[in-house]
């Protein structure tokens, strides 16, 4: 078969193995090649590119390839690439190759063993053409120039750099940034006043940082393009200012692990395609806000470790949610009887198991150099699971949770607690809550956490209980 004129080969998401047969680079007029997403192995020296004056995407990522020294590399005589895929290649140092390129769109070097400060040769890479950069899960410790560090590619939409040992203030990005994601780094100071000019922000994460100071109220303007907000785990203090002012698409909301006082802003009612809202591990005094179960897609609430209190009241009408799945109200000082009406009006409990397993997140399209890109945010986060604090760092979609433990709750379990057929987990441990556990326990037939301890439950334990055949843990200790 004479394949000399083929000029794309697309071969990516296949089963492909062993090395890259040799003959494929002797496709002179190539343009694109896709290998990606295989199980091919062997090294590859990009030397033999030089004849392949015509290639402008090459993607050679998540395979078990390995790239030979940049070192020997002779940069002048290889292509001029818009799209460079080397994802997992074992790269352990910046390609110096790179210093000749000057056309690039996508860079992609995710997933490699990449140590030290970010060169400042990087910097003016491709500074016209860039549009989509991921240095994530790496080990880059630095930015090797002064602060502030000011990105300077001006059609940037796609930054990634989480997942390394990042010290320094946080990068300021070109307003065209659609997505800006630098968690599970060593960030610190405060957010700069240029990020209230990302208007074209939908994914903005530096979570798991030292970041420091007040959020800005401006963040509030980026509702109507934003869709995920993630400053978690970080030093922010203040108040959490009024969002979802005017029409939104915001999705996920964590500001959890921080130092945020005052209460929950009543905007947040009309962020009408919120999934996800975590504002666990602050310092926030207020009553249950009740008002969120207006929310049609709400599905994760978590307000632990807080300074919430008073009485819950039933659910009202149209303030029942509909959509919600997991709910953590634990370490607070809530009080009086829980309202065990709520297991009726949370239908998204009540179903069960389904056959495919899926996750949280959302999926952030975009058109670079001719392809849709799609970048993925999946949601993570903390809860108690079988006595012990877990980090779920991908949440299923199938998980149902309600964790009420550790407050002021007292009086009787209601047997309408059995309607919430769909739970995983249930903590109703460290209350006061008295009278006999319910029998109506014995339809949840997908339970498997039981948290009752630390109670004043009296009686006996329901014989029926032992028909719950993926109850793992079950814990009544101190309290009957």
């Amino acid at each position: 078969m004479n394949l000399t004129r083929l000029r794309r080969l697309y071969l990516a998401g296949n089963r492909l193995e062993g090395p890259i047969p040799s003959s494929l680079f002797g496709l002179v007029n190539l343009q694109c090649l896709y290998l990606e997403s295989n199980y091919l192995n062997g090294t590859v020296d990009l030397n033999i590119l030089s004849e392949m004056k015509n290639l402008i995407e090459l993607q050679l990522s998540n395979n078990s390839l390995s790239l030979l020294s940049s070192i020997n590399i002779n940069a002048t005589t290889l292509p001029k690439f818009k799209v460079l895929g080397l994802n997992s290649c074992n790269v352990t140092v910046f390609p110096d190759f790179l210093q000749n390129q000057d056309e690039l769109e996508v860079l992609l070097l995710r997933q490699n063993k990449i140590h030290g400060p970010i060169p400042k040769w990087l910097w003016n890479t491709s500074k016209e053409t860039l549009a989509y950069i991921d240095l994530s899960h790496n080990f880059l410790t630095g930015f090797d120039q002064n602060h502030p560090v000011v990105l300077p590619w001006s059609r940037l939409r796609i930054l990634d750099l989480s997942y390394n040992m990042l010290q320094g203030f946080l990068p300021i990005p070109p307003q065209s940034t659609f997505v800006y994601a630098v968690s599970e780094n060593e960030l610190s100071g405060e957010i700069p006043p240029s990020f209230c000019n990302m208007s074209s922000l939908r994914l903005l994460d530096f979570s798991s940082n030292s970041v420091s100071g007040r959020i800005p109220l401006c963040l509030a303007n980026f509702s109507s393009s934003l869709n995920a907000l993630n400053l978690g785990s970080n030093n922010l203090y203040g108040v959490i200012p009024q969002a979802c002012t005017s029409r939104n698409n915001l999705m996920k909301i964590d500001l959890g692990g921080n130092h945020l006082q005052g209460q929950v802003p009543t905007s947040l009612g009309s962020c009408l395609m919120l999934e996800k809202l975590d504002l666990g591990n602050n310092q926030i005094n207020d009553t249950f806000p009740f008002w969120l179960g207006a929310l049609p897609k709400l599905q994760v609430l978590i307000l632990r470790s807080n300074k919430f209190h008073g009485e819950i009241r039933g659910p009202r009408t149209h303030f029942g949610f509909p959509k919600l799945r997991i709910i953590d109200i634990s370490h607070n000082g809530f009080t009086g009887n829980f309202p065990w009406e709520y297991f009726q009006s949370w239908d998204a409990m009540k179903i069960l198991e389904s056959k495919h397993l899926t996750y949280m997140q959302v999926g952030i399209k975009f058109q670079v150099s001719g392809h849709l890109w799609t970048a993925y945010y999946t949601c993570s986060m903390t809860m108690v699971n079988k006595g012990m604090e877990r980090v779920y760092e991908k949440i299923p979609d199938i998980f149902t949770a309600a964790d009420l433990s550790s407050n002021k709750f007292e009086g009787e379990m209601a047997e309408c607690i059995g309607k919430a057929k769909g739970l995983h987990l249930l903590n109703l441990s460290n209350n006061a809550l008295s009278g006999q556990i319910p029998t109506s326990l014995v339809n949840l037939m997908e339970l498997e956490v039981l948290d009752l301890s630390q109670n004043k439950l009296s009686g006996e334990i329901p014989q029926q209980l032992v028909q719950l055949t993926f109850l793992e843990f079950f814990n009544v200790s101190t309290t009957i």
